[in-house]
Parts: structure tokens; sequence; C-alpha cells
């Protein structure tokens, strides 16, 4: 995960899977936490089904994929954390409480692990 540091996060539109790069802006162990914009379309998406797919794919084709649910985050505290080691944020929306800013903690309910080509996938434990 650290090799690779943007995820791949895929949701649906509907029944149209959508894939696009993300980068976290925290990362708790397995736990990411992704900034986004309200405007932007995946907020729909996890708006009408927050379950979702990240996958890791560092330069020697090693795959991590977490499986979780997206929650929108309120706790200000996490939040401050957030945006006090996110210089990027600060820039471009200027405020912590910037109403287009939101974001998702998503909490692996599964992790696998693939080393490259093994064709195989490894269940990774959560604790």
């Amino acid at each position: 995960m650290r090799a690779a540091r943007f995820p791949q996060l895929a949701t649906l539109d509907g029944d149209q899977p959508r894939v696009r790069p993300v980068s976290p802006v925290k990362v708790d162990g397995f736990t990411l936490y992704v900034a986004n914009l309200r405007p932007y379309h995946k907020t729909i998406e996890l708006a009408a089904n927050p379950r979702c797919e990240l996958c890791y794919l560092d330069d020697q084709h090693n795959q991590v994929r977490l499986t979780g649910i997206a929650e929108v985050i309120s706790d200000r505290a996490v939040l401050q954390e957030i945006w006090n080691t996110n210089p990027l944020l600060r820039t471009y929306l200027g405020s912590l409480d910037n109403p287009a800013l939101i974001v998702y903690r998503i909490a692996p309910s599964r992790v696998r692990f693939m080393k490259e080509w093994a064709l195989e996938y490894y269940e990774v434990p959560l604790e």
C-alpha cells in the first residue's frame, strides 16, 4: 500500500461499475479516509450504495484489495486532524467548514493480497 499510494476506488452507478484513482488523506492500518467534493459524482454513487472496493497495485504488480463501506465522517476531531495534515485541502478549500468538503472513512470488511501474477488471492487478517 505504501509503494502504490493511490488506490483505485470502485463504486456502482446504478448497475454500472465506476473506477477512479483516489488519494487517501489518512491511512490507519487498513482503514482509509478519502476526501471528496459534494458535487462529484462519486458522492451520489456512494450515497446510493456505500459498498465499495479499493485496489492498490504497485510497480511489481502486487495487489492489495480492500472491500468495505464508505461512511461519511462528521467527527470534528478526526476532520481537524485530516485538515491539519493536508496542505492541498487547505489550499483548495480554504476552510474546514467549506460545505463542499466531504470525507469518507472506509473500514474494510475484507482485505486480500495477491503477489505479482500469482493468480491467487490470500486473505489478510483484519486484526
